[in-house]
Protein backbone atom coordinates (compact mmCIF):
# COMPACT_ATOMS: atom_id res chain seq x y z
CA UNK A 1 0.00 0.00 0.00
CA UNK A 2 1.21 3.26 -1.31
CA UNK A 3 2.24 5.68 2.11
CA UNK A 4 0.18 8.22 0.68
CA UNK A 5 -3.16 6.31 0.45
CA UNK A 6 -6.09 7.20 2.42
CA UNK A 7 -7.72 4.83 4.40
CA UNK A 8 -11.16 6.36 5.14
CA UNK A 9 -13.24 5.14 7.95
CA UNK A 10 -16.54 4.21 6.46
CA UNK A 11 -17.63 3.00 3.36
CA UNK A 12 -17.49 5.66 0.80
CA UNK A 13 -19.79 6.28 -2.38
CA UNK A 14 -17.31 5.51 -4.42
CA UNK A 15 -15.62 2.05 -2.27
CA UNK A 16 -19.71 0.94 -2.84
CA UNK A 17 -19.61 1.44 -6.63
CA UNK A 18 -16.55 -0.01 -7.41
CA UNK A 19 -17.67 -3.50 -5.34
CA UNK A 20 -21.53 -3.09 -7.43
CA UNK A 21 -19.00 -2.99 -10.69
CA UNK A 22 -17.48 -6.09 -9.53
CA UNK A 23 -20.68 -7.77 -8.84
CA UNK A 24 -22.19 -6.46 -12.41
CA UNK A 25 -19.49 -8.30 -14.02
CA UNK A 26 -19.44 -11.41 -11.81
CA UNK A 27 -15.46 -10.79 -10.28
CA UNK A 28 -14.66 -12.93 -7.30
CA UNK A 29 -11.29 -13.16 -8.08
CA UNK A 30 -9.57 -9.90 -10.47
CA UNK A 31 -6.10 -8.34 -11.28
CA UNK A 32 -5.91 -4.53 -10.09
CA UNK A 33 -5.38 -3.76 -14.11
CA UNK A 34 -8.23 -5.42 -14.67
CA UNK A 35 -10.47 -3.71 -12.88
CA UNK A 36 -8.61 -0.45 -13.77
CA UNK A 37 -9.58 -1.23 -17.73
CA UNK A 38 -13.69 -2.12 -16.48
CA UNK A 39 -13.61 1.15 -14.89
CA UNK A 40 -11.90 3.50 -17.52
CA UNK A 41 -12.63 6.86 -16.25
CA UNK A 42 -15.35 5.69 -13.77
CA UNK A 43 -13.17 6.07 -10.54
CA UNK A 44 -10.51 8.41 -10.37
CA UNK A 45 -7.92 6.41 -8.12
CA UNK A 46 -9.20 2.82 -8.56
CA UNK A 47 -5.87 2.01 -6.47
CA UNK A 48 -6.82 3.71 -3.18
CA UNK A 49 -10.44 2.46 -3.09
CA UNK A 50 -9.23 -1.16 -3.84
CA UNK A 51 -6.76 -0.83 -0.83
CA UNK A 52 -9.71 0.82 1.18
CA UNK A 53 -11.81 -2.70 0.52
CA UNK A 54 -8.58 -4.62 1.71
CA UNK A 55 -8.30 -2.46 4.74
CA UNK A 56 -11.95 -3.29 5.81
CA UNK A 57 -11.42 -6.97 4.72
CA UNK A 58 -14.32 -6.79 2.04
CA UNK A 59 -11.93 -7.94 0.16
CA UNK A 60 -8.44 -10.00 0.42
CA UNK A 61 -5.46 -9.40 -1.33
CA UNK A 62 -3.47 -12.64 -2.87
CA UNK A 63 0.05 -11.22 -3.47
CA UNK A 64 0.76 -7.66 -5.25
CA UNK A 65 -1.87 -6.58 -7.98
CA UNK A 66 -4.05 -9.53 -7.37
CA UNK A 67 -7.37 -9.23 -5.36
CA UNK A 68 -10.26 -11.58 -4.51
CA UNK A 69 -13.69 -11.04 -2.65
CA UNK A 70 -13.20 -11.64 1.19
CA UNK A 71 -15.17 -14.82 1.23
CA UNK A 72 -13.56 -16.27 -2.11
CA UNK A 73 -11.41 -19.18 -1.03
CA UNK A 74 -11.26 -21.54 -3.86
CA UNK A 75 -8.07 -22.75 -3.81
CA UNK A 76 -8.32 -24.26 -7.61
CA UNK A 77 -9.20 -21.16 -8.86
CA UNK A 78 -6.54 -19.06 -6.46
CA UNK A 79 -3.76 -21.07 -7.33
CA UNK A 80 -4.13 -21.03 -11.58
CA UNK A 81 -4.63 -16.98 -10.94
CA UNK A 82 -1.32 -16.95 -9.05
CA UNK A 83 0.34 -17.12 -12.58
CA UNK A 84 -0.35 -16.90 -15.96
CA UNK A 85 -0.84 -19.96 -17.93
CA UNK A 86 -1.35 -22.63 -14.19
CA UNK A 87 -3.14 -25.02 -14.54
CA UNK A 88 -4.08 -27.99 -11.56
CA UNK A 89 -1.66 -30.67 -12.53
CA UNK A 90 0.00 -33.99 -11.33
CA UNK A 91 -0.84 -35.42 -7.80
CA UNK A 92 -3.60 -32.67 -7.27
CA UNK A 93 -5.46 -33.27 -10.43
CA UNK A 94 -4.97 -37.31 -10.07
CA UNK A 95 -7.34 -36.24 -6.77
CA UNK A 96 -9.31 -34.56 -8.58
CA UNK A 97 -10.11 -36.77 -11.32
CA UNK A 98 -10.82 -39.06 -8.80
CA UNK A 99 -7.56 -41.67 -9.28
CA UNK A 100 -6.40 -41.54 -5.65
CA UNK A 101 -7.76 -41.20 -2.30
CA UNK A 102 -4.95 -39.67 -0.92
CA UNK A 103 -5.31 -35.82 -0.78
CA UNK A 104 -2.01 -33.67 -1.09
CA UNK A 105 -1.06 -30.93 1.22
CA UNK A 106 0.13 -28.69 -1.66
CA UNK A 107 -1.69 -27.56 -4.43
CA UNK A 108 0.73 -28.60 -7.65
CA UNK A 109 0.46 -25.98 -10.97
CA UNK A 110 1.79 -26.31 -14.15
CA UNK A 111 3.48 -23.42 -16.01
CA UNK A 112 5.83 -22.61 -18.22
CA UNK A 113 6.34 -19.80 -16.13
CA UNK A 114 9.05 -19.47 -13.13
CA UNK A 115 7.66 -18.70 -9.90
CA UNK A 116 8.75 -20.06 -6.04
CA UNK A 117 6.36 -22.24 -4.08
CA UNK A 118 3.84 -19.88 -2.05
CA UNK A 119 1.21 -19.83 1.34
CA UNK A 120 -1.77 -18.15 0.29
CA UNK A 121 -5.00 -17.97 2.42
CA UNK A 122 -3.43 -21.31 4.57
CA UNK A 123 -3.06 -22.68 1.15
CA UNK A 124 0.18 -23.96 -0.28
CA UNK A 125 1.06 -23.95 -3.90
CA UNK A 126 4.07 -25.20 -5.36
CA UNK A 127 4.52 -24.43 -9.36
CA UNK A 128 6.25 -27.19 -11.48
CA UNK A 129 7.67 -25.13 -14.79
CA UNK A 130 7.60 -27.31 -17.78
CA UNK A 131 9.40 -26.49 -21.36
CA UNK A 132 6.01 -24.73 -23.42
CA UNK A 133 5.88 -27.88 -25.79
CA UNK A 134 5.01 -30.12 -23.26
CA UNK A 135 2.01 -27.87 -22.55
CA UNK A 136 -1.25 -30.09 -23.86
CA UNK A 137 -3.85 -31.18 -22.59
CA UNK A 138 -5.19 -28.61 -20.52
CA UNK A 139 -9.53 -28.78 -19.72
CA UNK A 140 -11.14 -25.89 -17.91
CA UNK A 141 -13.43 -26.75 -14.91
CA UNK A 142 -15.61 -24.43 -12.87
CA UNK A 143 -18.07 -21.58 -14.24
CA UNK A 144 -17.63 -17.83 -15.20
CA UNK A 145 -14.82 -16.19 -12.90
CA UNK A 146 -14.55 -19.36 -11.41
CA UNK A 147 -13.20 -21.13 -13.80
CA UNK A 148 -9.98 -22.85 -13.87
CA UNK A 149 -7.23 -25.07 -16.20
CA UNK A 150 -6.01 -28.68 -15.15
CA UNK A 151 -5.08 -31.32 -17.12
CA UNK A 152 -6.98 -33.82 -18.74
CA UNK A 153 -6.85 -37.45 -17.51
CA UNK A 154 -4.46 -38.97 -19.97
CA UNK A 155 -2.02 -35.76 -19.55
CA UNK A 156 -2.26 -36.30 -15.71
CA UNK A 157 -1.33 -39.53 -16.37
CA UNK A 158 1.65 -38.78 -18.38
CA UNK A 159 2.72 -35.64 -16.69
CA UNK A 160 3.36 -38.44 -13.27
CA UNK A 161 5.10 -41.06 -15.30
CA UNK A 162 7.22 -37.94 -16.73
CA UNK A 163 7.75 -36.31 -13.05
CA UNK A 164 6.89 -38.96 -10.69
CA UNK A 165 8.12 -37.51 -7.26
CA UNK A 166 5.09 -35.14 -8.39
CA UNK A 167 2.53 -37.98 -8.27
CA UNK A 168 1.79 -39.00 -4.37
CA UNK A 169 3.94 -41.92 -4.52
CA UNK A 170 4.85 -44.88 -7.44
CA UNK A 171 2.15 -47.25 -5.63
CA UNK A 172 -0.72 -44.35 -6.23
CA UNK A 173 0.11 -43.75 -9.90
CA UNK A 174 0.21 -47.03 -10.49
CA UNK A 175 -3.26 -47.48 -9.05
CA UNK A 176 -4.09 -44.13 -11.00
CA UNK A 177 -2.91 -45.88 -14.16
CA UNK A 178 -5.05 -49.20 -13.92
CA UNK A 179 -8.57 -47.22 -13.05
CA UNK A 180 -8.11 -44.62 -15.63
CA UNK A 181 -10.21 -44.77 -18.60
CA UNK A 182 -7.80 -43.64 -20.77
CA UNK A 183 -7.57 -43.24 -24.80
CA UNK A 184 -4.20 -44.52 -26.76
CA UNK A 185 -4.71 -41.31 -29.51
CA UNK A 186 -4.18 -38.85 -26.18
CA UNK A 187 -1.65 -41.11 -24.54
CA UNK A 188 0.25 -41.00 -27.79
CA UNK A 189 -0.20 -37.29 -28.25
CA UNK A 190 1.34 -36.23 -24.95
CA UNK A 191 4.42 -39.01 -24.67
CA UNK A 192 5.21 -37.18 -27.86
CA UNK A 193 4.93 -33.78 -26.25
CA UNK A 194 6.87 -34.67 -22.74
CA UNK A 195 9.98 -36.28 -25.17
CA UNK A 196 10.32 -38.68 -22.35
CA UNK A 197 11.12 -42.38 -23.80
CA UNK A 198 11.79 -43.76 -20.39
CA UNK A 199 8.54 -42.70 -18.96
CA UNK A 200 6.67 -44.11 -22.48
CA UNK A 201 8.36 -47.12 -21.66
CA UNK A 202 6.92 -47.73 -18.39
CA UNK A 203 3.40 -46.81 -19.54
CA UNK A 204 3.77 -49.22 -22.33
CA UNK A 205 4.71 -52.21 -20.46
CA UNK A 206 1.45 -51.27 -18.21
CA UNK A 207 -0.55 -51.05 -20.74
CA UNK A 208 0.95 -54.17 -21.97
CA UNK A 209 -0.27 -55.57 -18.75
CA UNK A 210 -3.15 -54.03 -17.54
CA UNK A 211 -5.09 -52.85 -20.78
CA UNK A 212 -3.99 -54.78 -23.74
CA UNK A 213 -7.07 -54.43 -25.67
CA UNK A 214 -7.90 -50.68 -24.73
CA UNK A 215 -4.74 -49.58 -25.37
CA UNK A 216 -3.10 -51.51 -28.38
CA UNK A 217 -2.40 -48.72 -30.64
CA UNK A 218 -0.53 -47.03 -27.66
CA UNK A 219 1.69 -50.24 -26.53
CA UNK A 220 2.79 -50.29 -30.47
CA UNK A 221 3.15 -46.67 -30.30
CA UNK A 222 5.44 -47.13 -27.25
CA UNK A 223 7.62 -50.34 -28.26
CA UNK A 224 8.94 -48.21 -31.21
CA UNK A 225 10.47 -45.60 -28.55
CA UNK A 226 11.90 -48.68 -26.90
CA UNK A 227 15.85 -47.40 -27.06
CA UNK A 228 18.60 -49.58 -25.93
CA UNK A 229 19.46 -48.10 -22.23
CA UNK A 230 18.06 -50.40 -19.84
CA UNK A 231 15.96 -48.31 -17.49
CA UNK A 232 14.64 -49.23 -13.76
CA UNK A 233 10.82 -49.57 -13.82
CA UNK A 234 10.17 -47.50 -10.50
CA UNK A 235 12.71 -44.73 -10.73
CA UNK A 236 13.41 -44.29 -7.18
CA UNK A 237 13.47 -48.01 -6.50
CA UNK A 238 16.60 -50.01 -6.24
CA UNK A 239 18.37 -51.16 -8.99
CA UNK A 240 17.59 -54.85 -8.84
CA UNK A 241 14.61 -57.45 -10.84
CA UNK A 242 14.18 -58.82 -13.74
CA UNK A 243 15.80 -57.13 -17.08
CA UNK A 244 12.80 -56.90 -19.30
CA UNK A 245 14.46 -56.99 -22.94
CA UNK A 246 11.49 -55.89 -24.49
CA UNK A 247 11.11 -52.84 -23.37
CA UNK A 248 14.65 -52.40 -22.04
CA UNK A 249 13.09 -52.19 -18.52
CA UNK A 250 14.08 -53.83 -14.91
CA UNK A 251 11.24 -54.62 -13.16
CA UNK A 252 12.51 -53.79 -9.81
CA UNK A 253 8.74 -54.26 -8.94
CA UNK A 254 8.01 -57.58 -10.45
CA UNK A 255 4.62 -58.40 -12.51
CA UNK A 256 3.22 -60.12 -9.26
CA UNK A 257 3.53 -57.09 -7.04
CA UNK A 258 2.42 -54.29 -9.94
CA UNK A 259 -0.89 -56.71 -9.94
CA UNK A 260 -0.80 -56.79 -5.93
CA UNK A 261 -0.41 -53.10 -5.70
CA UNK A 262 -3.19 -51.59 -8.17
CA UNK A 263 -5.50 -54.22 -6.45
CA UNK A 264 -4.63 -52.71 -3.27
CA UNK A 265 -2.94 -55.79 -1.75
CA UNK A 266 0.35 -54.69 -1.54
Amino acid sequence: MARSTYLSTNLTQPQIDLLLMLDDHELNIFSLEQVKKIAGRKFSNVSELVENLVHKKILSRIERGKFCKANFRDENVIGCFLVEDGAIAYWSALNKHGLTEQFPNTIFIQTTKLKPAKTVFGSRYQFIKIAKAKRAGIVTEGFGNSRYAMTDVEKTIVDCFDLPEYSGGYAELLRAFDQADLGSSKLIDYCKAIGNKSATKRMGLLAEMLKPEQLKSFITFAKKEVNQKYNLFDPAGQDEGEFVNAWRLRLNISRENILNIVTKQY
